[in-house]
């Protein structure tokens, strides 16, 4: 399995899902009309192609409902996988398997999603040394699994939470005072282990940036390629440099040419398409 978390740490998102899903009362349907000591074989299957991922959390759910359910992984997270894949059996007892399928396919399905428009992301950087991130853009309470899905997909992480990084933005830039007062304070007040990234709209931004030094990185906000072009050529490889802003999938091949290191979008999260699983007895 590619870069698995320990169980430990998913277990409470997954535990709370379930409690979500199973009311106060339980399965009602499966207990009234499944008789006790039915066992079935079940399988979640691919119906559209795409990257998996999601095959922990779901195997997690799944224990957690019944420990005894016998479960063999086919596609482990980060596969590619193409309609008709077999990528998960269960062999247990029909109860617990239905209790537990609707959250299993659900985080499967959404994080396959984010994997598979991930890699789309990646395969336009084919040649480069452009990187793609995500954002903190993600669904609360579930940002730690759908990054995760990100790197199943090729791509990398940004930032998990405000603690990660000192990010500067323009709000801050704005309630501070300017490019350099800001700059000057992080200098000032930063752990040596914290690393900074200053946030700038303008070539007027980063040439203050830069001749006030004390940022690791500068995330280059909504510019065109031209704008972008430049903006790293005048950084010339002083910090790590990141295009953000409108970074659509039929942009991200051009941005590419521009140098730019890295190349962060939200959309990896916000906008990914469930990946279409099924569960078959």
């Amino acid at each position: 399995m590619t870069n698995a978390l320990p169980d430990l740490i998913l277990e409470p998102m997954v535990r709370n899902a379930l409690a979500e899903d199973l009311g106060t009362y339980g399965d009602v349907t499966t207990r009234t009309v499944v008789p006790h000591d039915t066992t079935y074989n079940a399988c979640i299957n691919a119906r559209e192609p795409g990257v998996v991922s999601g095959m922990q959390v779901a195997e997690i759910a799944f224990r957690l409902v019944d420990p005894t359910l016998k479960i063999v992984t086919a596609r482990p997270d980060g596969s590619v996988c193409k309609p008709g894949d077999l990528l998960m059996s269960i062999e247990g007892h029909a109860s617990s398997i239905l209790m537990a399928e609707r959250v299993a396919l659900n985080f499967a399905g959404r994080l396959s999603g984010i994997a598979t428009k991930t890699a789309g992301f990646v395969a336009e950087t084919k040649g480069t040394n452009t990187r793609v991130t995500c954002t903190r853009k993600t669904t609360p309470g579930l940002r730690i699994v759908e990054k995760q899905a990100v790197i199943h997909g090729g791509g990398y992480n940004h930032r998990f939470s405000l603690s990660d990084a000192i990010l500067i933005k323009d709000n801050h830039i704005a309630a501070a005072g300017g490019v350099r007062q800001v700059l000057e304070a992080a200098k000032a007040n930063a752990s040596h282990m914290m690393r900074i990234e200053l946030e700038v709209d303008t070539l007027d931004q980063l040439a203050e940036a830069l001749e006030v030094g004390g940022a690791d990185v500068v995330l280059l906000d909504n510019m065109d390629t031209p704008t972008l072009t430049k903006a790293v050529k005048m950084v010339d490889g002083r910090m790590v440099t990141e295009a953000s802003g409108n970074m659509k999938l039929d942009r991200i091949a051009e941005v590419c040419t521009t140098g730019v290191d890295y190349i962060s979008s939200g959309a990896l999260t916000h906008s990914a398409q469930t990946l279409d699983l099924g569960l078959d007895f």
